[in-house]
């Protein structure tokens, strides 16, 4: 696997335990629907949280939220819709990034709860 693979995985690792030890339930990783991937649809107070992990070793050339593109907001939004029609749920969704950058010896997280509309 690239060494660009490998940092991914680690970086949704290091989201999904976040998001454990902040009382979220992991419903689903890596869900695909037509073109698109989720990487995590998490669950906390009625909420369903559809989170997109951005990894990155370098700052250099921006912050690894700024690398989520319109059409990557399109394909969540059409998947997430999906998901929740064949699960029959009644829940609130909301869309977040979970932003990493690693540093020589550990990953700096930053969750960002509402990161974007689509409406």
């Amino acid at each position: 696997m690239a060494a660009h693979n490998d940092l991914g995985k680690q970086g949704e690792e290091h989201a999904v335990a976040f998001l454990q030890s902040n009382g979220y339930d992991i419903l689903e990783t890596n869900w695909v629907f037509q073109k698109a991937e989720v990487d995590i649809i998490a669950f906390k107070n009625n909420i369903l949280a559809v989170v997109e992990v951005k990894t990155r070793s370098s700052l250099e050339f921006g912050l690894p939220q700024d690398f989520v593109k319109p059409k990557k907001i399109q394909l969540l939004t059409k998947a997430i819709n999906e998901y929740v029609i064949q699960n029959d749920m009644d829940v609130s969704v909301r869309f977040d990034i979970i932003a990493i950058h690693k540093t020589a010896n550990n990953f700096e997280l930053e969750h960002l709860e509402n990161a974007f509309y689509y409406f």
